[in-house]
C-alpha cells in the first residue's frame, strides 16, 4: 500500500511539472502573440523575445540575428540586436560561423561541450565565454531570416530536447513578428525618406532662378529636369552690375538632401563672392576654398562658371572639370569652351584658367551636364555630344527656351523606354 501510495505520488508530481512547464510555454508564447497586435519597434520586440527565452529556459544570454540579403558586402549580413547577460556580446568569429552553420543546414543546433566541438574547432579559445548553446532557425515561407540563439544552460546538465522544442516552438512564433515589426520600420524609414525627398526639393526649387535675366541685346534661359524627385544639377543667374551677369551650371556630388544642402552651400558661395566683384578665376578659386573647407571629402560638384557683360560683349569664363560648353555662329559649331580646372572641393587651393569670348549677333553658348551626353537609349548607346551641333543649326532661329526644350526632347526621344538615369540641365546664351 505504501509503495502504491508513493508511486502516487511519483506520478503527481511528474504531473504537475508537466502541467508547470506547458504553463510556462502557453506565457511565453501568449507574451509574443500579444507582440504582433502591438505597436513596438522591431528592436523592443527582439527584446521582448529574448528576456522570455532567458527567463524560461534559464540560460545566460541571449539573441537574435537577422540576414539582410540586400547588403553589398555579401549575401548576408548579420546583425546582433539584442544580448541580454553580464558577459560580453558574442566574438565575432563564433557568430559569423554560427550564422554560417545555420544558413547551411536550416535546422536546430543543440551542443553541450562547445570546447570539444568540432563544428566550432576554429574559433574555439580560453576567452570565449560560451560553454553551452542552443540555436534554432528563424523561418518564414520556406525562407531562413534569421536564427534564435541561447547561450550557457545554468542548469549544468546542459540543454535537453524539451529546450530545443520549446525554442522551436518560439522560433516559429517569432519569425512573422520579427518580419511584420521589420517590414513596419521600413515602410516608416520611407516616409522618412519621402518627406526629407520634400523638404530637399522645397530647398533645391527654391535655388534655381525663378527667371530668366533680362539683359539688353541677349537671350538667356536655363532649364534643370531631375532625375528622380531631388536632383544634383544646379544653374544660376547671379546679376553683378547693371551690365555684367554671371551664368553657371554645376553638378553636385551625391543626391537628395546631402546633394541640396551641398547646393545651398555653393550657392550662398557664388553670389557672396560675386558681390566682390572679382574675376572669374578668382570667384571659382575662392568658392573652392570656401567649399573645401565646409564639406567632406567625398563632396563635390563640377562646375562651369562666366560673367557675361552686355555692354561690351564678352563672356569670361573657368571651368572646374564640367563637360565643355559649345560656342555656334549663326548655327555653326565655332569651338568649345576649352579652359581647364579641378573639381570644386577636391583640393584646398587650385588657381583657374581664365578665357575670355567675344560675342557677335547670331553667337550662341549652349552649357550643358552630363546628363544630356550620357543618356542611353535601349542598346546602351549613349546620346553623345555629336548631335548637339546639328540640333543647334535646325533650331538657329528659335528662342534660347525652345531651343533648350528641343534638345531636352530630343534626348527623351533617344532614350525612350527607358528611365532619366541622370539629372538633364542646359543653360543657352544667345545674342540677337
Amino acid at each position: 500500500m505504501k509503495e502504491a501510495n508513493n508511486n502516487d505520488a511519483l506520478h503527481l508530481e511528474r504531473e504537475n511539472q508537466r502541467l508547470k512547464a506547458a504553463v510556462e510555454e502557453l506565457s511565453i508564447l501568449n507574451d509574443i502573440s500579444t507582440a504582433i497586435n502591438s505597436t513596438s519597434s522591431l528592436e523592443e520586440i527582439i527584446q521582448l523575445i529574448v528576456k522570455k527565452c532567458i527567463k524560461y529556459l534559464k540560460v545566460e544570454q541571449g539573441t537574435v540575428t537577422l540576414l539582410d540579403d540586400t547588403a553589398r558586402d555579401g549575401p548576408f549580413r548579420t546583425m546582433i540586436r539584442q544580448a541580454d547577460s553580464s558577459l560580453d556580446i558574442l566574438p565575432y568569429h563564433f557568430d559569423t560561423q554560427l550564422t554560417g552553420w545555420m544558413l547551411m543546414h536550416k535546422k536546430p543546433l543543440l551542443i553541450n561541450d562547445l570546447r570539444h566541438n568540432e563544428i566550432f574547432r576554429s574559433v574555439r579559445s580560453e576567452n570565449n565565454p560560451i560553454e553551452t548553446l542552443l540555436s534554432v532557425p528563424l523561418m518564414l515561407k520556406g525562407k531562413i531570416i534569421g536564427s534564435l540563439n541561447i547561450f550557457n544552460k545554468l542548469d549544468r546538465s546542459g540543454f535537453q530536447e524539451a529546450d530545443k522544442r520549446l525554442l522551436s516552438i518560439i522560433a516559429t512564433q517569432s519569425a512573422q513578428v520579427i518580419e511584420n515589426a521589420r517590414l513596419y520600420q521600413e515602410e516608416q524609414s520611407l516616409i522618412h525618406l519621402r518627406e526629407e525627398m520634400k523638404v530637399a526639393y522645397t530647398i533645391q526649387t527654391s535655388l534655381l532662378p525663378k527667371e530668366s535675366p533680362s539683359l539688353e541685346g541677349y537671350d538667356v534661359a536655363g532649364k534643370s529636369i531631375p532625375a528622380r524627385t531631388v536632383g544634383g544639377d544646379y544653374f544660376d543667374f547671379i546679376k553683378i552690375d547693371d551690365h555684367k551677369t554671371a551664368v553657371c551650371l554645376g553638378d553636385i556630388s551625391g543626391k537628395g538632401m546631402p546633394a541640396a544642402l551641398l547646393m545651398s552651400n555653393l550657392q550662398a558661395i557664388l553670389r557672396g563672392q560675386c558681390k566682390m566683384e572679382c574675376s572669374p578665376s578668382t570667384i571659382v578659386q575662392r568658392s573652392n576654398r570656401l567649399l573645401y573647407e565646409s564639406t567632406e571629402a567625398n563632396r563635390f560638384a563640377t562646375f562651369f562658371f562666366g560673367v557675361l557683360d552686355s555692354r561690351n560683349h564678352e563672356y569670361c569664363y573657368c571651368n572646374a572639370g564640367h563637360n565643355l560648353p559649345f560656342h555656334f555662329r549663326d548655327g555653326r559649331l565655332l569651338d568649345r569652351l576649352d579652359a581647364e580646372g579641378l573639381v570644386l572641393g577636391a583640393l584646398e587651393d587650385f588657381s583657374y584658367e581664365e578665357k575670355l569670348v567675344r560675342l557677335q549677333g547670331g553667337d550662341m553658348i549652349v552649357i550643358f551636364s552630363d546628363g544630356i551626353s550620357e543618356a542611353r537609349n535601349t542598346r546602351e548607346e549613349e546620346f553623345g555630344e555629336d548631335k548637339l551641333p546639328q540640333i543647334v543649326k535646325d533650331n538657329r532661329r528659335a528662342d534660347a527656351a525652345v531651343l533648350i526644350d528641343k534638345i531636352i526632347s530630343s534626348v527623351q526621344e533617344f532614350s525612350r523606354g527607358l528611365p532619366q538615369m541622370d539629372d538633364m540641365t542646359v543653360v543657352a546664351i544667345k545674342k540677337k
